[in-house]
């Protein structure tokens, strides 16, 4: 046992030795770089000359009518290339039908407020027909062309849209106007908008 106690004495220990502290300068003030005050332009966000080209969206007799409203009638290779975009995402075609008097929000007292908002782009109050059933497993632009040509033709004198509708997310996903009557003159180049 003597011998054991013995040898566990001798035994070498190694021993940690405190760091001096000369190498070590702590952490020095290190002058930092001033900071730049940002000026007023950095600062805002702004559209700069393209704010004028700006519309506001007017509920009252606005005479636009959902997608693409603003552009000049489209034709039938335009519509034929919505149909197919509709069709490939699986949307269901369908198509809608107004007389000139009941397309559009003519009065205050008809606008629809949501929130302190307009509720703009959900009708408004304007209340378009279903022309037929929608087109249900449609796969050829050419079936909805030919159904566009025949509610013109049953009725001349009215507007018609192509809506779509998304029967998994269960939503509207497009409304285009295809068709404004011949007496229509909504249509005004961007220039001559009032807003």
């Amino acid at each position: 046992m003597a011998a054991l106690t013995a040898s566990l004495v001798s035994c070498p220990v190694a021993v940690a030795a405190k760091p001096s502290k000369a190498g070590f300068s702590g952490l020095a003030r290190v002058a930092l770089p001033a900071k730049a005050v940002p000026t007023f332009a950095q600062r805002t966000v702004s559209n700069g000359c393209r704010t004028r080209q700006m519309l506001v969206w007017e509920p009252v007799d606005n005479k636009f009518f959902e997608t693409f409203s603003y552009l000049p009638p489209l034709t039938d290779d335009q519509i034929a290339k919505q149909v197919d975009y509709i069709i490939r995402q699986g949307w269901t075609p369908a198509l809608e039908f107004s007389n000139a008097e009941s397309a559009y929000v003519k009065d205050v007292a008809n606008i629809r407020f949501t929130g302190g908002s307009a509720s703009c782009n959900y009708y408004d109050n304007r209340y378009w027909a279903m022309y037929k059933l929608p087109m249900f497993g449609c796969t050829d632009a050419s079936q909805v062309l030919a159904e566009i040509a025949n509610a013109v033709k049953t009725f001349p004198d009215s507007y018609v849209r192509m809506a779509a509708f998304d029967a998994v997310r269960q939503v509207q996903t497009v409304a285009i106007l295809v068709h404004r009557p011949a007496s229509a003159t909504d249509y005004r180049l961007p220039e001559n908008r009032s807003r």
